[in-house]
């Protein structure tokens, strides 16, 4: 009875808290450091190149993290990086302008995006220690929450301290969320197990890999089959707005800063939206039926690129862009909460971490080649917005309707007994 009681527990509270605080420096650094870049050089291509680059140590390190986060204390973990986020910010702050900015941005976002990778499977893989299955999914959807309503105030902040006093404020408001939010971390108590150590650290990473992707084919290969599908949608549709709508934009429609910030914003708007929805209708929602949104995915993609055809009133075209980019972000959400939380309710304890770095490094192999591409297709097709925008929805609404027979083996439920 006195479980019931405590809905969620001091310890979640603190992640949660600790996530707002480092969520939003990160949210206001990711829009400030791709501005700056986009706005020095002027050149998509190489904003796609230096984007998709970035990304590399992030799909490479989300397997150390998945190993590290069933191995060892996840408070230490997220401690630890989001002390060294700061670190890394400030030695940013000192060399720019000292450096050349092309190598300074890439080797800096390359490992900011690496703690990152090492540093989410910590926070996932704490959510099942510390919380009853019952309850994974709501979990999850406060999480998502969260990151989107940093993503939608930050930007917003962002682009208003960038238009004012430039890039140097953003830095030194980001080392002041890291720090904060690892001082509050030190207090989160994570139930964890030791696991007896009988190799090498190599050799361990190697088995613990190995049992994960054994678990993976032999048991479920149907989370192969759904990261497949995220992967293709990472590839022609995430990796589209990722690197279309600064350049859309900043250069296509030549519109300001806190014009950006302000559809950065509304992304993440999309972002709540999703995770408000999950959360209320949690007991309706069915992982086999979740091409549904899929397809509202496709379908809003469709309206976005109808509405950048050419001889459009730039307002306008802003407008379709930013709300359009918003539906997408709600609906692929709660895709997204859908299948985490399948995989964290359907994986053995020991094997979250890992197994939900396995899937995350699967599905982010995609992202650095799609950023590419479009990185070059935006740069030499400026004047085909609107046809790159419509190839990216048909090409989505091709992998809702592959998706359909993959996702129904999921089942009706979350929770499988």
């Amino acid at each position: 009875m006195k479980e019931k009681k405590i809905r969620y527990g001091k310890d979640f509270l603190l992640i949660v808290i600790g996530q707002i605080v480092s969520l939003f420096g990160n949210a206001i650094l990711r829009f400030a450091l791709p501005l700056y870049l986009l706005r020095e050089t002027g050149s998509s291509a190489l904003f796609g190149i230096v984007t998709a680059c970035s990304l590399l140590p992030m799909i490479v390190l989300s397997l150390l993290g998945g190993v590290l986060a069933d191995r060892v204390n996840k408070r230490n973990i997220m401690v630890g990086l989001d002390f060294l986020t700061a670190a890394v910010i400030a030695v940013f702050y000192i060399f720019k302008g000292i450096l050349p900015t092309v190598p300074l941005f890439t080797v800096t976002l390359m490992l900011l995006y690496g703690i990152s990778g090492t540093y989410q499977p910590a926070v996932q893989a704490s959510i099942p220690a510390l919380l009853p299955k019952e309850r994974i999914l709501s979990a999850s959807a406060i999480v998502n929450q969260i990151g989107s309503l940093a993503n939608f105030i930050g930007p917003i902040i962002g682009g208003m301290l960038y238009g004012v006093w430039g890039i140097k404020i953003i830095l030194q408001v980001s080392i002041m969320c890291f720090l904060l939010s690892a001082v509050m971390e030190l207090f989160i108590a994570i139930p964890s197990q030791k696991q007896r150590e009988r190799s090498s650290i190599g050799e361990t990473v190697k088995n613990d890999l190995r049992e994960s992707l054994h678990f993976l084919k032999s048991e479920k290969p149907v989370f192969i089959k759904v990261c497949i599908v995220i992967a293709g949608l990472n590839l022609f549709l995430s990796s589209m707005i990722t690197i279309g709508i600064p350049v859309i934009i900043i250069d296509s429609l030549s519109l300001t800063d806190q014009m950006l910030g302000i559809t950065q914003g509304l992304l993440a708007v999309g972002g709540i939206i999703g995770g408000l929805l999950t959360a209320l209708f949690e007991k309706k929602l069915s992982p086999g039926k979740a091409s549904v949104f899929l397809y509202l995915c496709a379908g809003f993609t469709c309206v976005m690129g109808l509405g950048m055809l050419p001889q459009g009133v730039p307002v306008f075209q802003y407008v379709v862009l930013s709300c359009m980019g918003m539906a997408v972000m709600a609906a692929s959400t709660m895709f997204s909460i859908q299948m985490l939380a399948v995989v964290q309710t359907q994986t053995p304890s020991h094997l979250v971490g890992k197994v939900i770095a396995c899937i995350m490094t699967l599905i982010m192999c995609s992202q650095p080649v799609g950023q590419l591409m479009y990185g070059l297709l935006f740069e030499v097709s400026d004047q085909y917005i609107a046809a790159v925008i419509l190839g990216a929805g048909i090409i989505s609404l091709l992998i809702a309707m592959y998706s359909d027979r993959i996702l129904r083996q999921l089942g009706e439920k979350i929770y499988v007994q």
